[in-house]
């Protein structure tokens, strides 16, 4: 880690976090820095855009948004690409296809869908943090045909069935 967060429990002797942080390959072809953990608990990263000219979304408006960087994750993981809940809250700008995956054998540059849900222009400027990647194991399914399926206490029901309190 770049930091030497103070760990919240089980410290080690040094009173810093020790733990073993999987590997990832990038090109970085922007001007930024990596994304970073901000703190020890976090679980995103903030991306930057890597833009020549600020993109203008107005309301209702989506662009895709080029970071600068490709990754070459291992085979069972995923990178989740999520709003920044403060960009969302104050300005209602987030990711349209929340969450947004991209699997192990892409290898183009990520781009982020961004739209803007608020009734105010909004400028996207070179280096602004866009959006969260979070790193995420999976599984692969397999699927088996079956005629009936197990009784629940749910059943059937869908949205809203269980109530709203």
């Amino acid at each position: 880690m770049k930091k030497g967060f103070p760990l919240l429990s089980g410290l080690s002797q040094s009173g810093t976090f020790q733990h073993k942080n999987m590997t990832i390959q990038i090109i970085n072809k922007s001007q930024h820095e990596l994304p970073n953990y901000e703190t020890i608990a976090s679980a995103g990263m903030d991306v930057r855009a890597n833009l020549t000219e600020p993109i203008t979304l107005n309301p209702l408006e989506r662009a895709i948004v080029k970071t600068g960087l490709f990754i070459e994750l291992p085979i069972g993981y995923e990178a989740q690409v999520r709003p920044r809940s403060g960009l969302a809250a104050k300005k209602g700008i987030t990711v349209l296809n929340s969450p947004g995956t991209i699997d192990a054998d892409y290898r183009g540059e990520i781009g982020v869908i961004l739209v803007n849900l608020s009734n105010e222009v909004f400028t996207v400027e070179n280096g602004e943090r866009i959006a969260q990647l979070i790193i995420a194991k999976h599984e692969r399914a397999e699927w088996i045909s079956v005629e009936v399926l197990s009784e629940t206490s749910r059943g059937e029901g869908g949205f809203g069935s269980t109530g709203t309190k």
